[in-house]
């Protein structure tokens, strides 16, 4: 009883901070107001009953379903005004508004991509930001536009989280305050980032800041600088003299809200914290469970994750963390500087806690009241009381709260928007969206077109684009007999709003079919996005032509489909490979090790899609597997799964359950395939996994098992069980018997991976045939036979059969690593085994690597960052591939893995001719970075802070891709005419942007 009082009496001094509460009836943006404090003066009403749940078409179609940090489209935000409701959609690009009171739905808009923010309304006008790029300025009566902004320089669009969206997506959700409106667009630092303040009345630009994206400053990891600035991901906060951006993942950014002048961004200060949502109070801000210096952007305190919200007159804010509701006032607090002068500064204390007994998904604050967003929930505290005084289950986890005129709106992310307040009569009426059946009639000539084009196409999945879609019948057609999801595109814009207004009757809209109002000719789509492409305008009367460029622009690589014409007359086009493109096979690009693809991708690069793959990838210090491409295929292995992604539009194509592949990798040691080598290679004749002592063969195509193999016997008769290296070409199957005694060591920490199963030496090497698992022929090694030390290419198999460097079993690096025993290099036939040549001469390597066209064979080591204690470093020597016969040798410094690129060997620290040794310029440097370079004909990308590329041709400088992290060895690779990134960050707590699989194209 007595703790009861105490706390009572400390609510009570709360309390007394909250006199003159003024009442406000309206909750015009996301949580309140332009500070996004997420408190209304005006309690609730006593009583809170079921009024109505309004139950849109479809659930939110989340960004980032897999990032915590970016919550801000898990649900539809509900915003309230002059008696209406307000929200927009992420599913379908639609921005709704509904009569407050009872559910009825007044009037509805439509954008050309999701809406992933809250409008915000002031005077009459609603503003809202589109992933097409555009802020539209709406009456509030009719959702007529009075006023619409282009945030960047044109309509170009990407495929971003699976949907066609700008290059300038407005992701800066809009504020509005004294009369002006700001919001920001772009996601991409190195893309341009746009941030606003427009008159609310007309649009008219007051400022803009296009210079904040393109920043040489510090990255989110001790020592990482590169061009990469801010992103725009978030709900901007708006106070009296700046104007916060939130960043995504990161912290925010200020800038001047007078002039847009940027003041500060700590990103690498404070690198591991941050998130999409910002809540400013008093002369600080709330983000990332961090209370920061608005003025200078500092920590003042640590606060801790969970959903907070400010007191209606500013006097403290509450924080639900976990299990705890804690209301905190603002104090004079004391501290010791550097110098130790007492400082006095504003900081919190705790005033009331209360048990909420779970974790809440939102707060806000009406009145003395404090409601809370849970799990299938909403929970209403009264902090007078400390008791909870009402609750009520809701369709889904509570993610948006609004309140006003007393009631209370609940957005959860089934999508459903709960209505509670004071009423009789209709409560709790559900208000669901109707649905057409035959919203095109019979629809017979565009049924069988349909049909037709999916049988003689074979494509049920993917993207497809109806050039010249008309009323959009075909485009339905399509959209209900397929799992394609349909864009449709036409000039006429009655015939735009006829197909969206069907399509939408239809349920499909938005989810499964989009139509934009562009000429077909010039759609501003991505390249080689579209697996199937028709034309509704060439069936009928065949009244439209094909605008033939413009679908061979957009006809995916590798298979995509033109199918167009009347039916029983269709005309079909497929497309084939891209033509002098570069593959990448293996970890090092091919079986030569030459880590090259010769792939002509050149810089500047920029996205071409963008996306979650829901696949659990190892921690990125454990240094998986590099991803694979061949075929249009973009292969990634993860801890339980294969998945196959098209690398040209990001679609997962198929994905094979192999649980626990990687879950030794999935640790902090830094080697990983740095010393095993891989698990996985692709060939035509599929894709080949190592597992224990077995290798499956899995089809490229359909991801189905076509066979297993295994590890031929020693000639001992023991059967060994640990596949090691592993490789394909021509038709062979190439692989080893792990030796398990030779286990080195973790070279960062003690390994959280499991490093018994991460092996880099054995002791049979053995050639299969590929189809069938045939053996070919075996060698069984004197020595040891290092999986880095071998090579495939022309015909021969290279290895080094050398004595163990034991020493790489222990943490401590030898005084003189190069007392290491030398080896023998032995050549043999790939197809019979014969040895054609041998050498014992000074065989001091631990990597070899292949130039076939110059018949020239490196060796060398592999010198990099946490290397194994035997990567002495500092030599190279090249020899006759065919004969053996050195042609130079040289001591030279560098601390990479060596890449074959033609006639020349790079590696960070110099380049050398493969054939003389001779220097040549390499005006190479990084910023920090732990991976290797992978190299294509033009240009290397690996980690620079960002990704960063090098154009070998201008040969002048690192060029960054900001706003994401690659991983500590391969994880982008230049292959297929792309860049292609899988995500390299898992594990990281750096707090980069951005954390997605994204495909860059190079410009034209």
């Amino acid at each position: 009883m007595a703790q009861r009082r105490q706390r009572l009496s400390l609510v009570s001094v709360l309390l007394c901070l909250l006199p003159g509460i003024v009442s406000a009836a309206d909750w015009p943006m996301y949580r309140a107001d332009a500070e996004r404090g997420g408190h209304t003066a005006e309690p609730l009403a006593s009583e809170l009953l079921a009024l109505w749940v309004y139950q849109p078409a479809h659930a939110p179609h989340v960004a980032w379903r897999r990032r915590e940090r970016l919550r801000f489209d898990r649900a539809y935000q509900p915003i309230v005004a002059d008696g209406l409701l307000f929200f927009g959609s992420s599913a379908d690009g639609h921005v709704y508004a509904l009569d407050a009171e009872n559910g009825d739905l007044r009037w509805r808009f439509v954008t050309g991509a999701p809406i992933r923010f809250a409008p915000a309304v002031a005077d009459g006008r609603l503003f809202v930001g589109s992933d097409d790029g555009y802020l539209y300025a709406l009456s509030t009566d009719s959702g007529k536009v009075l006023w619409q902004r282009r945030a960047g320089p044109n309509d170009e669009m990407v495929l971003g989280n699976e949907r066609l969206v700008s290059r300038w997506v407005v992701r800066g959700g809009p504020a509005v305050r004294d009369g002006i409106v700001y919001f920001a667009a772009g996601i991409w630092p190195t893309e341009g980032i746009f941030i606003y303040a427009l008159r609310a009345a007309t649009g008219e630009v007051v400022w803009l800041n296009a210079a904040a994206g393109r920043m040489y400053m510090p990255q989110p990891h001790g020592g990482a600088n590169a061009e990469s600035g801010v992103s725009a991901q978030g709900y901007l906060v708006v106070t009296e003299d700046k104007v916060l951006l939130s960043t995504g993942r990161s912290v925010p950014a200020a800038f001047d809200r007078q002039d847009g002048k940027f003041l500060y961004y700590h990103l690498q200060k404070h690198g591991r914290y941050g998130g999409s949502q910002t809540m400013a109070a008093r002369e600080f801000f709330f983000n990332g469970g961090l209370a920061l210096s608005a003025a200078t952007g500092e920590i003042v305190e640590n606060l801790g994750p969970g959903p907070m919200a400010g007191l209606p007159d500013a006097s403290g804010i509450v924080h639900a963390t976990a299990e705890n509701l804690i209301a905190y006032k603002w104090v004079q607090k004391e501290r010791l500087d550097r110098k130790g002068q007492t400082i006095v500064y504003t900081g919190l204390d705790r005033a009331v806690e209360l048990s909420t007994g779970e974790p809440s998904l939102s707060a806000i604050v009406a009145g003395a009241q404090v409601v809370l967003g849970g799990h299938g929930s909403v929970s209403v505290l009264n902090i007078n009381s400390q008791e909870r005084v009402w609750t009520a289950e809701v369709d889904g986890n509570a993610y948006a709260l609004a309140a006003a005129g007393g009631r209370l709106y609940v957005g959860t992310d089934s999508g459903a928007i709960h209505c509670f307040g004071a009423g009789r009569g209709e409560s709790g009426r559900r208000i669901v969206t109707p649905r057409s059946e035959r919203p095109y009639g019979a629809n017979e000539l565009y049924a069988r077109a349909a049909r037709e084009i999916l049988q003689r196409s074979g494509i049920e999945t993917g993207y497809c684009v109806d050039l010249g879609c008309g009323d959009g019948a075909l485009v339905y057609e399509l959209a209900t007999r397929s799992d394609l999801f349909v864009y449709g595109v036409d000039p006429d814009p009655n015939n735009v709003r006829s197909a969206r207004a069907k399509l939408r009757a239809a349920g499909l809209y938005g989810t499964r079919a989009v139509v934009h109002q562009r000429l077909p000719s010039e759609t501003n789509y991505p390249k080689y996005f579209a697996d199937l492409i028709v034309s509704a305008q060439t069936i009928g009367d065949g009244v439209g032509a094909l605008p033939a460029a413009e679908a061979t622009r957009l006809q995916r690589p590798y298979g995509g489909t033109v199918c167009v014409g009347r039916p029983q007359r269709m005309h079909t086009d497929v497309r084939g490979a891209l033509a002098g493109v570069g593959r990448w096979t293996h970890q090092y690009a091919d079986p030569a090790n030459t880590v090259c693809s010769d792939d002509p991708v050149k810089g500047p690069l920029r996205p071409l899609w963008f996306r979650e793959v829901n696949q659990d990838l190892p921690q990125r210090h454990g240094r998986g597997p590099a991803p694979l491409f061949s075929e249009g295929r973009l292969f990634s292995e993860g801890i339980d799964t294969l998945v196959a992604v098209d690398a040209y539009n990001g679609r997962v194509i198929w994905e094979y359950p192999l649980y626990g592949i990687l879950s030794a990798y999935d640790g902090d040691e830094l080697m990983g395939t740095s010393g095993t080598h891989s698990n996985y290679c692709v060939t035509p004749q599929g894709v080949f996994v190592r597992r224990e002592g077995t290798c499956l063969r899995i089809d490229s195509v359909s991801g189905k098992l076509l066979g297993e193999f295994k590890i031929p016997a020693a000639d001992g008769g023991q059967q060994p069980d640990t596949w090691g290296y592993i490789a394909s070409e021509q038709g062979l199957l190439f692989g080893t018997a792990a030796n398990p005694e030779h286990v080195v060591t973790a070279r960062y920490v003690q390994s959280t991976g499991d490093m018994k199963k991460q092996l880099t030496e054995s002791t049979l090497f053995f050639v299969l045939d590929a189809e069938n698992g045939a053996l070919k022929w075996k060698y069984e090694a004197h020595h040891s036979i290092r999986h880095n030390a071998i090579a495939i290419g022309g015909g021969r198999v290279f290895l080094i059969d050398r004595p163990l460097a034991k020493f790489d079993r222990f943490r401590r690096r030898p005084k003189d690593a190069a007392s290491h025993e030398k080896g023998v290099l032995k050549a043999f036939s790939a197809t019979t085994g014969e040895l054609q040549w041998e050498t014992s001469d000074d065989i001091y390597g631990t990597l070899l690597a292949l130039s076939v066209q110059h018949d020239a064979l490196l060796m060398s080591y592999q010198p990099t960052r946490f290397q194994l204690s035997s990567e002495a470093g500092g030599r190279m020597t090249v020899l006759r591939s065919s004969t053996g016969r050195r042609l130079w040798e040289k001591a030279v410094e560098y601390d990479s893995r060596p890449t074959l690129n033609d006639r020349t060997i790079f590696a960070q620290g110099g380049a050398w001719d493969l054939l003389t040794g001779d220097d040549r310029t390499f005006n190479f440097d990084r910023s920090y970075g732990c991976g290797i370079l992978a190299a294509g004909r033009s240009m290397m990308v690996f980690r620079s802070a960002t990704l960063g590329y090098y154009d070998l041709e201008q040969n002048e400088k690192t060029e960054n891709f900001g706003g994401m992290r690659p991983g500590c060895w391969i994880n982008a690779i230049p292959a297929g005419g792309l860049v292609l990134v899988p995500d390299g960050s898992s594990g990281c707590s750096c707090a980069y942007q951005n954390k997605t699989w994204i495909a860059l194209e190079g410009r034209d």
